[in-house]
């Protein structure tokens, strides 16, 4: 089983390989092309700017290699946000693999944008990457940004408004709280996508 996490400069990179290496995955961390496109699994990391976010892999050559790639791939906070057609932030495209736009957060009346802290999840519906993740659920977000429920939505929170937690479409998917922060569930959605990928 060949893991990659790509390289894209987020400054979560060493804490997702290190959530990994606490589940016996020695993952890689490359930015080639060739060695992404060879993988059995691929992850996205990502903190930080949409823009600076599409910059990084448009520098590194990898917006193509990410939306033809054949392998199951998994987007972490920024990572997951990168994989939808657009972001409010900075009015940027991004990978345009799954269908809707990620919108600003909105502060209000105890609502502290960024969002930053442990979150309930609610279950959309089944799937192999929330074995063994039930509504009820904690997971830790840190965003200013979130996608749409939609039709690719396995699991939804709530802050200030209702937004995507963990999506998938097909071989795509993708986790807008930080898993390596998330204790029990953020190491069984890793461990979801290793075993199972995304059937």
């Amino acid at each position: 089983m060949r893991v990659v996490l790509v390289d894209g400069g987020g400054s979560n990179i060493g804490s997702v390989r290190y959530a990994l290496q606490r589940l016996g995955v020695d993952a890689e961390l490359t930015a080639d092309p060739e060695r992404i496109r060879a993988a059995d699994r691929v992850i996205l990391p990502g903190v930080g700017a949409a823009a600076e976010g599409m910059r990084r892999l448009r520098r590194y050559g990898l917006v193509e290699v990410l939306r033809t790639l054949q392998r199951p791939l998994l987007g972490v906070c920024l990572g997951m946000q990168l994989l939808f057609e657009h972001s409010e932030e900075e009015d940027v495209d991004c990978l345009g693999l799954l269908p809707g736009r990620v919108t600003r957060l909105r502060p209000g009346p105890g609502v502290r944008v960024p969002h930053m802290g442990w979150n309930t999840l609610e279950k959309n519906r089944d799937a192999p990457l929330l074995e063994g993740i039930e509504s009820g659920d904690h997971a830790y977000f840190v965003h200013g940004y979130a996608a749409p429920v939609g039709e690719a939505c396995l699991a939804s929170t709530t802050h200030g408004r209702r937004f995507a937690a963990v999506v998938q479409r097909g071989n795509v998917a993708g986790a807008q709280f930080h898993p390596e922060r998330s204790a029990r569930v953020g190491a069984r959605l890793l461990r979801n996508f290793i075993e199972y990928g995304l059937a």
